[in-house]
């Protein structure tokens, strides 16, 4: 079972066992657990941070990771910084959560500009140090909301909710090298707890690392179980090096993960299991798909499984269970969930067959003449021909419909907006739109473009987001 009440993550971590052979590396930096047996990556000043409200601010991963394995039982608050939080939203997220002390690897002039004191440095280097790690408090984590461009809400959560999903148990035999295409900030916190909890090792991606590089190194280094939002895949696809890997479980959460990119990666990793999973900030994991079709029976919903209940509310998903954060930080926050319990996702379904289908975010459709349209229903019918890679659609302002729905679409081969239109690619698209979607949906614009970008979270950047 996860850690409970009066347990931490160190303890966890220990219990798991086979330390000195498990690792956390990343470009520059390889760290033991180990070593945190009789070390310490907080230069030897752990205890003035206990029961204290900690922000986490670093620009490495690895170092956050060693941050949090030490501060949980210690610290009394956990702020995660994701690595794209504007700096005009530090004073105010400090300030929300009574930040009083702050631990990063930035160096002094930039962690002094946050104003944060006292300031504690920490390292991948595990220096020598006496620690007492008991544990004093169930320590709460606090993680930022992602998809808004204002200040993000601030989710309380605490190690039990975290890790409610989680199988814990000893390091087993055939090792298992856990990776993510994620910052463990925002969806790559789950696989960071999953490869400490369940005695893994793990790989994770510095910030400046080509996508080619990062996969080379992953296979170097063996993973076994690795994790990405679709478009973090469809992208690794895209890279020569994408079979540098040969994992055995492949996961998918964050988007919509449609049928088109669940057969490219079982194509490709034809000895993995594809796994796509449902999660959110607030109500943390409810759910994993493996039959390899997208969406999700309907037998889940309104059933309680391993403490997880759901159910379809106006057709938006709601959750309720033992994993849901325990509430918005700030006085003046909604309440996180309803009185029923239930968290309200946001996200519309849609109920075909015996098959729940997700259509798109509810705060992230198009306005066509007063017509509804989710961008997410139309990518997923245009990622379903076999010459297209990803896709965005969003809206244009138009003085008749108020909105048109254009499509910006990435190719699998490399030839120019001309040259798709010259070989009818254009109409091939625009025809299979026509065939599957109603007429207010099909782009009035498709635009042929190289790449499309993608936010921290690993999600594609939307006027929304």
């Amino acid at each position: 079972m996860p850690p409970r009440d009066g347990g931490s993550l160190w303890s966890a971590v220990s219990a798991a066992g086979h330390l000195s052979q498990r690792a956390i590396w990343e470009t520059d930096a390889s760290v033991t657990l180990g070593d945190l047996v009789t070390g310490s990556s907080l230069d030897g000043r752990l205890e003035e941070l206990r029961g204290q409200s900690v922000l986490v601010a670093t620009e490495e991963q690895v170092t956050a990771a060693l941050a949090l394995i030490e501060l949980d039982g210690i610290a009394r608050r956990l702020v995660l910084c994701p690595p794209d939080l504007a700096r005009q939203h530090v004073s105010a997220v400090s300030a929300t959560a009574a930040v009083n002390a702050l631990v990063s690897d930035l160096d002094s002039r930039e962690a002094g500009a946050l104003g944060i004191r006292p300031f504690i440095t920490c390292s991948p280097r595990i220096a020598p140090a006496v620690l007492e790690r008991n544990t004093r408090h169930e320590t709460e984590w606090i993680l930022l909301t992602s998809g808004t461009t204002g200040l993000p809400k601030m989710v309380v959560h605490t190690l039990s909710t975290l890790t409610d999903a989680i199988k814990v148990g000893i390091a087993p035999a055939d090792p298992t090298v856990w990776s993510t295409f994620y910052d463990i900030r925002y969806g790559g916190l789950q696989v960071l707890l999953r490869a400490l909890l369940g005695g893994g090792s793990l790989v994770l991606r510095s910030v400046q690392e080509p996508l080619g590089d990062f996969l080379i190194r992953a296979g170097r280094l063996g993973v076994t179980h690795i994790s990405g939002t679709p478009s973090h895949w469809r992208c690794a696809l895209m890279s020569s090096a994408a079979h540098e890997i040969s994992p055995r479980y492949v996961r998918l959460s964050g988007e919509i993960a449609d049928q088109a990119i669940l057969d490219h990666l079982q194509a490709v990793y034809p000895k993995a299991e594809i796994a796509h999973a449902f999660a959110s900030t607030e109500a943390g994991v409810a759910f994993e798909v493996g039959d390899g079709l997208a969406g999700f029976p309907a037998s889940l919903v309104e059933q309680r499984r391993a403490g997880v209940m759901m159910k379809v509310e106006q057709s938006s998903l709601r959750i309720r269970s033992g994993r849901t954060g325990l509430r918005y930080l700030g006085n003046e926050s909604a309440p996180l969930s309803g009185e029923d319990g239930f968290v309200d996702t946001g996200d519309v379904v849609d109920l075909r067959g015996d098959r729940y289908h997700f259509v798109g975010r509810r705060d992230g459709i198009v306005n066509v003449g007063g017509l509804k349209v989710h961008p997410e229903e139309v990518e997923s019918v245009i990622n379903g021909h076999p010459n297209v890679r990803m896709s965005l659609v969003h809206g244009r302002k138009n003085p008749i419909t108020g909105a048109l729905v254009v499509a910006d679409v990435v190719l699998r081969t490399e030839c120019g907006a001309t040259e798709a239109r010259a070989g009818g690619l254009e109409r091939e698209i625009l025809q299979l739109c026509r065939a599957s979607l109603a007429r207010h949906k099909v782009p009035a614009k498709i635009n042929f473009v190289p790449a499309l970008a993608v936010a921290a979270t690993g999600k594609l950047m939307r006027d929304r987001a």
